[in-house]
């Protein structure tokens, strides 16, 4: 799976994934932070993650999966970079050049990994001055969506003023291996593959057997609403994104779950896109009578396995209710499309559906994935989902990096041919952001559907809110019933009469 996001790599499709962050730097020493300080923060906490300094080696011709090696030549000046908005500083030119930066592929002969700190924030409504903000970008042959808070965990503190780690850095370089050595591995490795996939095939029998047994006994289903009809995003991409968010409270997520019983939040989040590409779709004319649908990746990471590198997931189809339009029935519809979905990837066993990954041909799936793009098979071949949704828990608490507080962060996506859309839910203390990364030119005017991705949320959370209540309570509570404006977080720890925390609701940018 790891080796497939190299296999696919192309310059318009950058197989790398990572967030925008805003950071506070009201709690750090003396209330500013300077980029030396980021560099000197980061390097002391480098033996905290193996991602960090470690480089891809591709074996000739793709015979064998590259393997990672300690980079002898890293230089942590050019993983974290720094530039700063022109005036006058505002949440559309920080989401353009965000979508800039993600949009140019890594170096993948250094460690696959790039930070940008971003200064001149100075007009972003609810931004506190001086506030900086942080593009990361992590080749996804590195990290999965949980490994990748891992990493957010190596570089941030839960106290401002935390000393550095004092466990020893004991790294060591490592030279790259030479082309014979590589094709002895590759050589190797093809002859053991054969016993590899024997063993993984038998372990999959019994799931093979429980899946059967599921379907006969009605447990699941496999109905047509899991095939997806082609949009507007399931074509071949150019090089150019845009990327924008809305963050809503956890709370009125939790509301909203009570309207369906046994619904679960990852539902209410599926619901509310669903009613955002409805919207979108409608309005340009291209609303399909079949229901798109998500692929929503299920992490399989075990406990033992927190800090490894790559990817541990397995996923499942999730049918949106696109084709729904009223918000509470949509929610009742997913959930039971989820409740399905989910009981036969239990019965097969998700863990098994990562492992059979493991055994494929490295040759034949990098010239599959080669000739997928060369071919522009994604216009032409019907897509097996309509967009990615994935659901990325944060910390329920504040982080700190260099002692400036994390505010806000938004998941940014890599995005294939074929599929031009790709949504990160990622929640952080109170408050959870549903964002978004798309071509451009598959998606001209992202504003329109981060306002879209709001009207769906107010939707179900006006539904949620129209329980009777005694006439004194209902009149306290009408300014709260309004639609959702630009409702802000928290203040931050030294809040002052301008010192906010960053907007809920941001102006769009394309």
């Amino acid at each position: 799976m790891d080796a497939s996001f190299v296999a696919l790599e192309t310059r318009n499709s950058p197989m790398h994934i990572g967030s925008l962050l805003i950071y506070n730097p009201a709690t750090a020493p003396g209330g500013f932070v300077r980029y030396k300080d980021i560099l000197r923060f980061f390097e002391s906490r480098m033996q905290l993650s193996k991602t960090m300094r470690q480089r891809l080696v591709r074996v000739p011709f793709d015979l064998d999966y590259p393997y990672w090696i300690e980079d002898a030549e890293f230089d942590l000046e050019y993983h974290v970079r720094h530039v700063a908005l022109p005036k006058p500083g505002d949440w559309r030119q920080l989401c353009i050049q965000a979508a800039r930066i993600f949009a140019r592929p890594l170096d993948l002969n250094r460690p696959p990994w790039e930070f940008t700190v971003i200064e001149g924030l100075d007009n972003i409504p609810g931004v506190v001055p001086g506030s900086y903000a942080m593009v990361t970008k992590v080749h996804h042959a590195a990290i999965d969506g949980m490994s990748g808070i891992d990493l957010m965990e190596a570089l941030h503190t839960l106290d401002p003023n935390a000393p550095p780690p004092n466990q020893p850095d004991t790294w060591q370089p490592e030279e790259v291996p030479n082309v014979p050595t590589l094709l002895a591995k590759s050589w190797l490795n093809g002859i053991l593959n054969p016993a590899r996939q024997l063993d993984v095939a038998a372990k999959a029998v019994p799931g093979l057997a429980r899946a059967l047994k599921g379907l006969a006994a009605k447990d699941f289903k496999l109905h047509g609403e899991m095939i997806a009809p082609r949009t507007r995003f399931n074509a071949v991409l150019s090089p150019n994104r845009v990327v924008e968010g809305r963050s809503i409270p956890l709370a009125d997520i939790k509301a909203i779950r009570e309207l369906t019983p046994g619904c679960k939040v990852n539902d209410v989040f599926l619901t509310v896109i669903g009613g955002a590409l409805r919207k979108y779709l409608d309005h340009h004319g291209e609303l399909p009578d079949k229901t798109l649908t998500a692929m929503a990746p299920i992490s399989v990471r075990a406990g033992d396995e927190k800090g490894d590198m790559g990817n541990q997931v397995a996923a499942m189809i999730a049918p949106l209710g696109t084709h729904i339009a009223d918000p509470v029935e949509r929610l009742a519809y997913v959930h039971s499309q989820t409740v399905n979905s989910k009981a036969m990837t239990d019965a097969i066993g998700a863990r098994n559906m990562t492992e059979m990954s493991k055994v494929s041909p490295a040759l034949f799936m990098a010239l599959g994935a080669q000739l997928y793009t060369r071919l522009g098979l994604a216009n032409r071949v019907g897509p097996p989902f309509s967009t990615v949704v994935t659901n990325v828990p944060g910390p329920p608490v504040p982080i700190y990096s260099s002692g400036a507080r994390l505010e806000s962060m938004m998941g940014l996506l890599c995005l294939t041919d074929g599929m031009g859309l790709g949504h990160v839910v990622q929640s952080y203390c109170k408050e959870a952001t549903i964002a978004f990364t798309a071509d451009r030119k598959l998606m001209p005017d992202p504003d329109f559907y981060a306002q879209c991705i709001e009207d769906s949320f107010t939707e179900l959370r006006d539904a949620a809110r129209q329980e009777p209540k005694p006439a004194p309570a209902k009149a306290a509570s009408a300014k709260q019933d309004k639609p959702l404006a630009k409702p802000k977080a928290k203040p931050t720890s030294k809040p002052s009469a301008k010192a906010k925390a960053p907007a809920k609701a941001r102006k769009a940018s394309k």
